[in-house]
């Protein structure tokens, strides 16, 4: 499947809720799901028929979308949790939140996972001192991620901090917004993230 590269305010609107794709503009007025809260297209403010189908399938491609990622990549997460003990959606969520890009952005050095894939991919950050360019490398408790030297005047980072306070930073990681540096406490729980996210849908789905 190729990447998207549409309007991504379209993909809040298709999937039903805010996906907090653009950074400050999904705050603010300008917001297209705040104004047009409902499926793009002529008839999308039609009756839909809601089926079992239909309603695993927006639930995966929600979270899908929420995290950027293509349907072969989303599988092959699935397929990985699905061999490992405990539950299942919940693993897969655990797995999503560890990614780099995605602590990077939870952090607040980043306004969007785009953003802040775009910036792991372009090395501006390291781990455990280390440089690392990956965007799906998953870190570990202990792990430290700092703005590497000569990154610290980037703009996109120091106006993403500016917001930090009102994101705020979920309870398993701690920034140190001084020495912009950000370091895993623990490991992500189901209860550290928000989103109204029903996993057992994504579960049923691939279990089909």
């Amino acid at each position: 499947m190729a990447r998207y590269t549409g309007p991504r305010c379209r993909l809040c609107r298709r999937e039903g809720c805010k996906l907090f794709l653009k950074g400050d503009r999904c705050y603010s007025d300008k917001c297209a799901f705040e104004k047009r809260g409902y499926v793009p297209g002529e008839h999308g403010q039609g009756r839909i028929k809601a089926s079992d189908y239909r309603i695993r399938l927006r639930e995966k491609q929600r979270v899908r979308r929420m995290y950027g990622l293509q349907e072969a990549q989303f599988r092959s997460y699935f397929d990985k949790v699905d061999r490992q003990k405990g539950v299942t959606g919940t693993n897969l969520l655990v797995l999503l939140e560890r990614r780099l890009d995605g602590v990077v952005y939870r952090l607040g050095f980043a306004e969007s996972r785009s953003q802040a894939r775009q910036l792991v991919r372009h090395g501006h950050f390291t781990v455990n001192g280390k440089r690392v360019s990956i965007p799906s490398y998953l870190v570990r408790q202990g792990d430290e991620i700092r703005v590497a030297e000569k990154s610290k005047s980037i703009l996109p980072i120091r106006q993403a901090l500016g917001a930090v306070a009102r994101k705020g930073v979920p309870d398993w990681l701690e920034l140190d917004e001084d020495k912009l540096q950000g370091t895993v406490k623990a490991m992500p729980e189901r209860m550290h993230i928000t989103m109204p996210i029903q996993e057992q849908l994504i579960v049923e789905f691939y279990s089909k």
